[in-house]
């Protein structure tokens, strides 16, 4: 499928490109681009995603710009509402046995892949057990316990399980656990697949283009599975790397829908008085979204307890809620967001803010002040998917000045950070936006758990933590079927999470999106931004 001309010149700039053209003389009317904008204004989504992602596969990377993406091409079994109960999607009925062993899904008939391929419970079985369990960076937990995935036909999969895992219902959606084409993925290696970067699915948008550094194209599918949906013939998914001049694409309406903190949080509150934008907190109900600091566990310089309990002294959470993310999020108290409040516990150690206590630490681990008052120099490497990123990597560079450390930021583009991080493991600390997700086997264990401790695997244990005593606590966690029990599970790892603190939790973040008001179904949808946008109309 071709992109149009008048699509093309959007996307070079929109409005600002179509004047210029007609003040050359190659458009002669000024009727011309209005009547342009007006046939597409009912036709096209003009989305920006922050920043542009590596790969467009939700099953691989679960970095927030990969999942916005894949779910519009990607589904999964079940959706969810806003109350988290489960959905049909690919599945159209469940059945949990009584002794949590096995879940029984009844998949919906007659839905086509992109290619016009039939799916079927084939491709549920191979998504599973060769596509999440191994390579998702949150199914290594959220999957352990399946034992095989029976498909007795071909609109029938029963996953079966070693030991009971409750969780697993809640992790079903296509942002979490998309289900991908066998016929495409067997006999390759998944992670290197071609088709992770130009997705066939059974979603409500099929991949058209994507053009990098610039923009993706997705066309409306019209075989979708939802008769009538989705409304919206076009997606144009574009990247723009400024935030002012995202800013001023929305005022414009060059953009439609921008999710993740889109702009910068300090232009919210001017953005919220123009009458065709809208900003919104829903959405992100999934999400338990938090920003972490985190350790490399294998650096000598980290060893001693003593040196991380001083840099968690040393940074101010208040400070940095209010004035790095403009009071939108709150400071953290443990890895558990406090949004998920059916594990969420307060009772663990705590490192409020003191300098003093900060350099008492440090003196006592053998890291006195020498010439020049330097104690030693780290480097930290932080995301830069936003703005309040960067300025919270310039705050703690100011913050470890304070108590002799000296710090080198180590800035770089999402897939430098990746790999930094995950795969060559050759950074000292990094910080970054993590999603707990409604679960903590789901989206808290990986970043603990010996056992994903995965080279390449973004987002999992990436610090190299291991304890014999967080293994068992989340393992009996993945198990325990009786709530209160299971509760009391998570509250020892969170305490001795705290205690031993190879993480540090900074923010519990409050994502924001804009949206221009001429889009209509976006906040209904529990996900949001990390939703289908099959339900999405333009007025």
């Amino acid at each position: 499928m071709r992109i149009s001309c008048r699509d093309r010149l959007k996307l070079l700039g929109g409005v600002g490109v179509l004047a210029g053209l007609q003040a050359s003389g190659v458009l002669s009317s000024i009727d011309v681009i209005g009547k342009a904008f007006a046939e597409d204004a009912k036709k096209t989504l003009r989305v920006t995603i922050v920043p542009e992602p590596p790969i467009l596969n939700a099953a691989f990377n679960t970095a927030i710009m990969v999942q916005q993406i894949s779910t519009k091409m990607l589904d999964g079994l079940l959706a969810y509402d806003k109350n988290f109960e489960p959905l049909p999607a690919l599945a159209t009925e469940w059945k949990v046995a009584g002794d949590g062993l096995s879940i029984q899904f009844k998949l919906r008939p007659n839905v086509k892949w992109h290619d016009g391929s039939p799916f079927t419970s084939a491709d549920v079985k191979y998504s599973i057990e060769e596509i999440l369990k191994k390579h998702h960076p949150r199914g290594r937990a959220t999957f352990a316990n399946v034992s095989t995935v029976e498909t007795p036909d071909p609109l029938t999969a029963i996953i079966k399980f070693s030991k009971p895992s409750p969780y697993v219902m809640a992790a079903l959606s296509a942002s979490e656990s998309p289900i991908l084409p066998k016929h495409l993925y067997e006999g390759n290696d998944p992670p290197a697949n071609k088709f992770n970067n130009a997705p066939i699915g059974t979603g409500p948008y099929k991949f058209v283009e994507w053009q990098r550094g610039s923009y993706i194209t997705l066309a409306r599918n019209p075989d979708y599975w939802v008769k009538g949906k989705p409304a919206v013939e076009s997606l144009i998914v574009r990247f723009i790397p400024d935030a002012g001049a995202r800013a001023v694409a929305f005022e414009t309406g060059e953009l439609d829908v921008g999710g993740t903190d889109p702009i910068n949080l300090a232009d919210l509150e001017r953005i919220k008085t123009l009458p065709n934008l809208a900003v919104t907190t829903e959405g992100y109900a999934m999400c338990g979204a938090m920003y972490y600091f985190e350790f490399n566990m294998r650096d000598p310089q980290f060893k001693d307890v003593r040196v991380r309990q001083a840099i968690a002294h040393a940074i101010n959470r208040d400070f940095v809620a209010k004035n790095v993310w403009f009071g939108y999020g709150s400071a953290a108290t443990g890895p558990i967001s406090q949004k998920l409040a059916k594990f969420y516990t307060a009772d663990v150690p705590k490192y409020p803010y003191d300098k003093k206590k900060a350099e008492a630490l440090l003196d006592a681990a053998g890291y006195p002040r020498k010439a020049g008052g330097v104690r030693f120099k780290i480097t930290h490497d932080p995301s830069t998917y936003s703005e309040q990123y960067r300025r919270f990597a310039e705050y703690f560079k100011q913050a470890m000045r304070m108590i002799g450390i000296e710090v080198d930021l180590q800035n770089s583009d999402a897939a430098t950070f990746q790999r930094r991080i995950w795969t060559e493991n050759v950074y000292q600390t990094a910080s970054y936006g993590i999603f707990n997700m409604p679960d903590p086997t789901i989206g808290v264990q990986r970043m603990y758990w010996s056992k994903n401790i995965r080279k390449g695997v973004p987002y999992s244990n990436g610090s190299g933590y291991s304890s014999p005593e967080m293994d068992a606590l989340l393992e009996a966690g993945q198990n325990e079927i009786d709530v209160a029990k299971r509760r009391e599970i998570f509250n020892k790892m969170q305490v001795l999470a705290m205690t031993d603190l190879s993480i540090i939790p900074i923010i519990n973040v409050d994502y924001t999106t804009v949206y221009n008001k001429r889009v209509k179904g976006l906040t209904e949808d529990l996900e949001g931004v990390f939703g289908t946008f099959a339900n999405i109309a333009l007025a």
